[in-house]
């Protein structure tokens, strides 16, 4: 591809030395270490380090051109084109997009944000469409599923080359929609630059992210959010969420809604509502009841508990509605949808609910309890720790949510990393202390899931909370495979019990 041809679409500034020749771009890069001859280096600026100090470099390797945001004073740049704009995250996205052909426009793009429940949104979606028929991909923060690969994620939304590649994948690979959790920090960053979602949805709000390498406050975050909605085609908000009437402010999209009708303090208006929760219990699986109305009427059950598994679900069935699915696909692809992680249960017995869960601050402790308990459980148990190498602040809260709201607590270890395991439970033990909550410490992870199945009883729900989808356990640099499910069917093969999953 010629040098003109990925910078049309870019704003540019000036070009030093001009484009004479319009060279042939032998690869797009971004990572200095992989600057080849007859590339285009894009500089990015990290906060650890500055890709503009590779300039030379990149002229010394002769690259084809690099495209910046400034030349570091007395840096030779050689007779190498450079290409000045001002943000060069947002040009990386617009010359990805470029570099894989446009590959959105082969596809129905789905973009999901908000603080809570993007990824169940996600999969839900994606279920429900392929139970229709409709081949789609994913990106998220579990997994990246081209349609014939499932590649592991780093991060919630990758860098913005390679959504495209992945989008470009999904498309080769016969896939008609995609659907993509988009992070406020990957709005911030531009990481979906380059394409317009077909549809935006915005789930819910509360603070998050805030802090050094992430947002400098909420404002930020929330405003990253709403960019979602100046590129997308059609938005669908949740309605019933505090800050609905700050999401929309601005909004280029069309805008549709959801939320519960027979809330109190609700909006009974929303393009697709639900009422008459009823929430169940059988044999140890926690689901939910109710009723759909407005765009579609259905009568849907979800095979994961609370309130907000309903939220998430009518996002997900207003977003299929625009795919004209039968509302037979609908239901059976909600009654079926399991994700990895994320209030996922174990059939450990058919006395009592054991979960997992990646709730791994106090804001996600407390709304997963919160829901729980709404189910009347005998006890509810949690089992929990928390990252070394992170606020203290963090476990002193985390302990206190669980106390306040779990009949008894295993405190244990989660990813120490550098730190020392007792000192974190310790200080989850601070945070504890300012409640009544009854607990225990275990720190072996293994050992603290081996003593909440032997002091089970009827009627209890255990949820072991933290590493949800994790398969390891970083230590001291090293991460260590340990996978909660295995550890589980450990537990019950050593105590000769049978291991349903």
């Amino acid at each position: 591809m010629r040098l003109n041809d990925l910078i049309k679409d870019i704003p540019v500034k000036s070009i030093k030395n001009g484009i004479k020749e319009d060279p042939e771009i032998t690869a797009l890069v971004y990572d200095s270490r992989k600057i080849v001859e007859g590339c285009l280096f894009v500089c990015i600026k990290g906060i650890r380090f500055d890709g503009h100090d590779k300039i030379a470099e990149a002229s010394d390797k002769k690259a084809a051109a690099v495209l910046c945001e400034y030349i570091p004073d007395g840096m030779d740049t050689g007779d190498m084109n450079v290409v000045l704009t001002e943000d060069t995250r947002y040009a990386l996205g617009v010359a990805s997009a470029a570099w894989f052909g446009h590959p959105a426009e082969k596809l129905k793009t789905i973009g999901i944000t908000g603080t809570k429940g993007k990824t169940t949104s996600a999969y839900m979606v994606k279920n429900i469409l392929e139970n229709a028929g409709i081949k789609t991909g994913l990106i998220g923060t579990i997994e990246i599923d081209t349609g014939k690969r499932h590649i592991s994620s780093v991060n919630t939304t990758p860098e913005s080359y390679a959504v495209q590649e992945y989008l470009a994948e999904m498309a080769e690979n016969g896939c008609s929609a995609a659907v993509m959790e988009v992070s406020s920090q990957g709005l911030m960053q531009h990481r979906t630059a380059g394409f317009v979602f077909d549809l935006g949805i915005f789930t819910n709000l509360s603070p998050d992210h805030v802090g050094p390498g992430e947002h400098k406050d909420f404002e930020d975050y929330k405003n990253c959010k709403k960019k979602l909605f100046k590129s997308c085609k059609t938005g669908i908000f949740n309605r019933d969420d505090a800050y609905y009437k700050e999401m929309i402010k601005d909004a280029s999209c069309l805008i549709e809604t959801f939320g519960r009708g027979d809330m109190e303090g609700g909006y009974r208006g929303s393009d697709m509502a639900a009422k008459d929760m009823v929430f169940t219990e059988d044999a140890g699986a926690l689901g939910v009841r109710f009723k759909i109305s407005g765009k579609k009427t259905l009568d849907a059950y979800v095979d994961l508990p609370g309130s907000f598994s309903v939220y998430n679900a009518l996002a997900a069935v207003s977003v299929c509605s625009h795919f004209g699915v039968s509302d037979e696909a609908i239901l059976k692809a909600l009654r079926e949808v399991k994700v990895r992680g994320r209030i996922e249960m174990l059939p450990v017995s058919d006395d009592y609910t054991f979960m997992i869960d990646y709730a791994h601050n106090a804001m996600a402790l407390e709304s997963l309890l919160r829901t729980l308990k709404e189910y009347e459980p005998g006890r509810l148990v949690t089992v929990f720790g928390c990252g070394g190498n992170r606020s203290r602040d963090r476990r002193f809260d985390m302990g206190e949510v669980s106390g306040r709201l779990s009949d008894l607590t295993v405190i244990t270890s989660d990813n120490p990393r550098d730190e020392e395991p007792l000192d974190i439970i310790k200080d989850i033990e601070t945070g504890i202390k300012k409640t009544d909550g009854e607990y225990v410490t275990v720190p072996d992870r293994k050992d603290a899931i081996a003593w909440s199945i032997d002091h089970a009883r009827k009627g209890d729900v255990i949820v072991l909370a933290g590493k949800g989808h994790e398969d390891y356990q970083e230590i001291k640099g090293v991460k260590y495979p340990m996978d909660e499910r295995e550890l589980v069917r450990e537990v019950l093969k050593e105590r000769g019990r049978a291991v349903r999953f």
